[in-house]
């Protein structure tokens, strides 16, 4: 997994007052959680906070944090955003340092590739799975799993326990009950408001459809 810088800088105030001050000005408070369990106070841009974030790990990338300009480099996670739900904006984020010797859990995006053979004779693909837990060092983060669907027929799934895995990486999900990919038969309107395909003769109330009699004249 590629890593994106991300400078900060140090936050006096903890305070409703200070935070919301910090928000005017289009900074967003936020802690830094260390390995030592050691917290610090930071101010975090939000623009540099969306580039950061911009690529296709999202808020999972992994941040090369300097904090006020210091050359250390702290390499962390984001574990947590807080948005104002009204204005649909990040108010709070926290980072968790990580050490690169360990192992960490942490979430991919589930990417799809290929076109389903299912999909070609008709059927429709679905995904209920874009996102899976891991557990990996976080030297070895994948930037993706990325699964060949190609071969799923109308009616197949494919669930994490058919994907193989990069090395190093262990799922954290239910491999077996996990669904990531599906083909269904597509179904027409008519279908779905019960009319009668076309040919078909539809059943008249309390009883079955009335056939015409053989050799009957149409009254007048």
């Amino acid at each position: 997994m590629e890593r994106e810088k991300l400078a900060v800088r140090l936050r006096e105030g903890r305070g409703t007052k200070d935070a919301r001050e910090l928000r005017a000005t289009g900074d967003i408070p936020g802690v830094i959680y260390s390995s030592s369990s050691e917290t610090t106070a930071i101010a975090i841009n939000a623009r540099d906070l969306r580039r950061a974030v911009a690529g296709p790990s999202g808020i999972h990338t992994l941040l090369d944090v300097t904090v006020g300009g210091a050359k250390a480099v702290r390499v962390a996670l984001i574990k947590d955003l807080q948005l104002d739900p009204v204005r649909d904006r990040v108010i709070h984020v926290d980072l968790h340092e990580i050490r690169m010797d360990q192992r960490i859990q942490t979430v991919v995006a589930v990417h799809l590739e290929g076109q389903p053979h299912g999909v070609t004779m008709g059927g429709a693909l679905s995904q209920p799975t874009h996102s899976v837990n891991i557990e990996v060092l976080a030297t070895e983060i994948p930037e993706s799993l990325t699964i060949d669907v190609s071969g799923l027929e109308i009616g197949g799934t494919l669930r994490l326990a058919d994907v193989p895995l990069p090395e190093g990486v262990v799922l954290l999900d239910d491999a077996e009950s996990t669904v990531v990919a599906a083909v269904s038969a597509q179904i027409s309107e008519a279908e779905l408001a019960g009319e009668p395909a076309e040919g078909e003769v539809a059943p008249v109330e309390g009883g079955e459809a009335e056939q015409p009699e053989a050799g009957g004249e149409a009254e007048e």
